[in-house]
C-alpha cells in the first residue's frame, strides 16, 4: 500500500515505515503529524484518485530529526567589471517516518 500526499506545496510518495525528507516542519522529535491532503491511495489492486484530495484518507508521520543539508556555494562573476561575490546557503530539512496510511 502506498499514497501520494501533498505537504508544504510539494508531493511525496509514502509507504509504511518509509523515511521521507521534507522541508523543515519546526516540530520536535517524536511528534506525530496527520496529513489529510492525500492525492492518491493504492491498495494493491484498488487505486483511489482524489479530486483533488481523497476524502477520508490520511497519512500519519512521526518526526525523526531536523537537520541542515550540506552547504551550496554560489560564485557570481562579471568579466572586466571587477565584480565577484561568493555566497553560501544551507537548506533546513526534517526526516519523517510514515507510521500509517488510512483509507476511509
Amino acid at each position: 500500500m502506498y499514497a501520494i500526499f501533498e505537504y508544504k506545496g510539494k508531493q511525496y510518495k509514502a509507504e509504511k515505515d518509509a523515511l521521507i525528507q521534507v522541508d523543515k516542519t519546526g516540530e520536535e522529535k517524536g511528534k506525530k503529524i496527520d496529513i489529510d491532503s492525500v492525492l492518491l491511495v493504492s491498495d494493491g489492486d484498488k487505486i483511489s484518485v482524489g479530486t483533488p484530495y481523497v476524502k477520508g484518507a490520511k497519512v500519519t508521520v512521526e518526526v525523526e530529526e531536523n537537520f541542515r543539508d550540506k552547504k551550496v556555494l554560489v560564485f557570481k562573476y562579471k568579466a572586466k567589471k571587477d565584480y565577484h561575490r561568493f555566497i553560501g546557503h544551507r537548506e533546513e530539512y526534517t526526516n519523517v517516518r510514515v507510521k500509517d496510511i488510512v483509507l476511509a
